[in-house]
């Protein structure tokens, strides 16, 4: 009523024409209405604003400056109306986002299958070559 009041109209942040494209992708969808856009357009923003809220919450107890897709999928998580239905739609992470980057030099935990002999694995064609000694250098 506020709006209307002042003379300001809402207008949704989303181009109506792709939300109208996207809604129209549904068979069962023939025309969209207006006022049916406009609900469609608003209660995105709307979800999308909870959403990233969310997940910006979720990166600050992590002590992160930068939400992840794990911020997210735990911010569906804590919400049951979200995760009805987005968390199937999440991609499943890779690794865990919060883990430090791996350290070059660290052992490997898993014990890697024996390569054929004159060959080469692909990690150890981008890993940096070890410093030689001048002893190491003089013998080749």
């Amino acid at each position: 009523m506020e709006e209307e009041e002042t003379g300001e109209a809402i207008r949704p942040e989303f181009p109506t024409g792709r939300v109208k494209k996207i809604m129209k992708l549904d068979k069962d969808i023939g025309k969209v209405n207006s006022e049916a856009l406009f609900l469609v357009s608003c209660a995105t923003e709307l979800f999308l604003k909870l959403l990233a809220e969310k997940s910006a919450e979720v990166a600050a107890e992590k002590k992160r400056k930068t939400v992840k897709l794990e911020h997210i999928r735990i911010a569906a998580k804590r919400h049951r109306s979200i995760s009805d239905f987005l968390l199937d739609s999440l991609p499943l992470p890779s690794q865990r986002s919060d883990a430090p980057a791996k350290d070059e030099n660290r052992t490997r935990t898993v014990v890697d299958k024996v390569a054929p002999e004159g060959t080469r694995r692909i990690d150890d064609f981008f890993r940096r070559p070890a410093k030689t000694t001048s002893a190491e250098t003089n013998e080749s």
